[in-house]
C-alpha cells in the first residue's frame, strides 16, 4: 500500500511542477506511461483489494531452497526453462517468489483456491489500482514484465502452458499481457490525473534501453543499487551459452514486432556504496566515495566481490557472499573505497565479455573508429573516477 501511496504522491507533485512551469495540465495532458522495477511480486485479494503479503522484491533469495528442489527434479537443471523462458531458475524470478507465496502464505492458498487471488508484478498492481481496483480495474502486464517472471513464451509472448503445468500455477491468477506502447485504460477517479489514459508501461531497464535510443547491436548499462546491462539482438531472440538473459527489448505496439535483448543483470552494485555508508561508516554520503577513492592511485592490492545476497549474471550462485581479500596493515579506507567502485566495473565487463562471446562481431554495433560504445545511465553515473575506471578496466583488461 506505501508504493500506491508513493506514486499518488508523485502524480500530485508532477502536476504541481507542471502547472508551476505554465503548463496547462487540464487540458493539455494527453497520456501517462508506467515504468517499474521488476520482478518484485505480489498477489492480492480481488474481493478486498489488499496485497495477501508484502511484495517480495527482486534481490530476495528466500526461494533458494526451491530453486535447488527444481534443479534436481527437472531436467536439464537450471537451465531447464531457458529454450521457452529465456531465464534459468534463479531467486531473481518472479515465478519462484510465487511458488513461496504458494507454499509458505495460508491467505495465498486459500484466495487460490477460492478464486479470490491475483498475481502481478508492480507494473500490474499499479494499473489494477490507478483503473479503477475494485472498480473494474484492468488486469494486466506488458511483455517486458511479463518476459521477468520465468512464465511467459518469449516466442509466443503469451504464458507458457507447459510451464505452468511444471510449476503447478493456475494461468487464471496471471494477468492479460499487452504491448509496451498502446491504450490500456484511463486513469480512475480519485487519483491526481483521473481521466487521463494509461498508453505505454515498460520495466525499468527496458525503459532505459528506449530512452538511450539502443537500436540493433546496441548496448546500455544502468548502474543502480544494482547494474543491469542490455544488448537490443533485434527481432531475434539469442539463446545465451555464457551466463545471460534472454528478454523482451520492447514491443511498441499490438501489431509491431518483437525486439529482444540480451541481459547481464548485476544483484550489487551501488548497494555496495550504501553498505560503505551504513554498515561500516566508512562515507556519511555515496557522492563521497569518489573523493575518497581518489585519494589513492590504485586498491593496493585489495579486491572486493561485493556477493551479498549471491552472485547474478554470468555466474548464477545464489549461495555466494561477499568477500574482501589483500587487506594488509598499510591498507587504508580509500582503498577499500576504490575496491568497491572497481568491483562494479569488473562485473559488468564480465557481463559485456559474455555478451561478446553471444552475439559476436556482428552483433554487435561498432563506430567509424571500429569502437563499441556503451551507453550508460544511473545514479553513480555521476561519478567520474568510476566511468573512468569502467574504461580501463573494459579496454585494457582485454588488450
Amino acid at each position: 500500500m506505501e508504493i500506491l501511496e508513493s506514486v499518488r504522491i508523485c502524480a500530485a507533485k508532477a502536476l504541481d511542477k507542471a502547472t508551476a512551469d505554465g503548463h496547462n495540465v487540464d487540458n493539455g495532458l494527453k497520456a501517462i506511461g508506467l515504468t517499474n522495477q521488476r520482478e518484485t511480486t505480489l498477489v492480492w485479494s480481488k474481493s478486498t483489494g489488499c496485497p495477501l503479503y508484502n511484495a517480495i522484491v527482486w534481490m530476495d533469495v528466500r526461494t533458494s531452497s526451491i530453486c535447488r528442489k527444481l534443479e534436481k527434479e527437472l531436467a536439464g537443471g537450471r537451465t531447464h526453462f531457458v529454450e521457452t523462458c529465456g531465464l534459468p531458475i534463479s531467486t531473481y524470478f518472479s515465478a519462484l517468489k510465487l511458488l513461496w507465496l504458494l507454499e509458505n502464505v495460508d491467505a495465498v492458498k486459500v484466495a487460490v483456491k477460492s478464486g479470490d487471488a491475483l498475481f502481478g508484478t508492480i507494473d500490474t498492481w499499479l494499473i489494477w489500482n490507478l483503473t479503477g481496483g475494485l472498480n473494474g480495474g484492468l488486469h494486466v502486464t506488458d511483455v517486458s514484465n511479463a518476459s521477468r517472471t520465468m512464465l511467459m513464451n518469449i516466442k509466443t509472448l503469451d504464458w507458457d502452458k507447459l510451464t505452468l503445468e511444471t510449476l503447478g500455477i493456475p494461468i487464471e491468477i496471471l494477468p492479460k499481457i499487452v504491448s509496451n506502447s498502446e491504450i490500456i485504460g484511463d486513469i480512475a477517479k480519485g487519483w491526481p490525473i483521473a481521466g487521463v489514459p494509461i498508453a505505454g508501461c515498460l520495466g525499468d531497464q527496458h525503459a532505459a534501453m528506449v530512452g538511450q535510443a539502443c537500436h540493433k547491436g546496441e548496448a546500455k548499462s544502468t548502474y543502480g543499487t544494482g547494474a543491469f546491462i542490455l544488448l537490443n539482438t533485434g527481432e531475434e531472440a539469442i539463446q545465451s551459452t555464457h551466463g545471460l538473459l534472454s528478454t523482451l527489448a520492447y514491443k511498441l505496439g499490438p501489431e509491431a514486432p518483437a525486439n529482444y535483448a540480451l541481459e547481464g543483470s548485476i544483484a550489487i552494485a551501488g548497494a555496495a556504496v550504501q553498505w560503505l555508508r551504513d554498515s561500516l561508516g566508512i562515507i556519511s554520503s555515496a557522492s563521497e566515495i569518489e573523493e575518497l577513492a581518489l585519494q589513492v592511485e590504485s586498491t593496493g592490492g585489495v579486491y572486493f566481490v561485493p556477493a551479498f545476497n549471491g552472485l547474478f549474471a554470468p555466474w548464477w550462485r545464489d549461495d555466494a557472499r561477499g568477500v574482501c581479500i589483500g587487506i594488509t596493515r598499510f591498507t587504508n579506507k580509500s582503498h577499500i573505497a576504490r575496491a568497491v567502485l572497481e568491483s562494479m566495473c569488473f562485473q559488468v565487463k564480465d557481463v559485456l565479455d559474455s555478451m561478446h562471446k553471444d552475439a559476436g562481431e556482428k552483433g554487435e554495433v561498432k563506430n567509424e573508429k571500429g569502437e563499441f560504445l556503451l551507453r550508460v545511465d544511473g545514479g553513480a553515473t555521476v561519478n567520474n573516477l568510476l566511468m573512468q575506471i569502467q574504461v580501463l578496466v573494459q579496454y585494457l583488461c582485454s588488450s
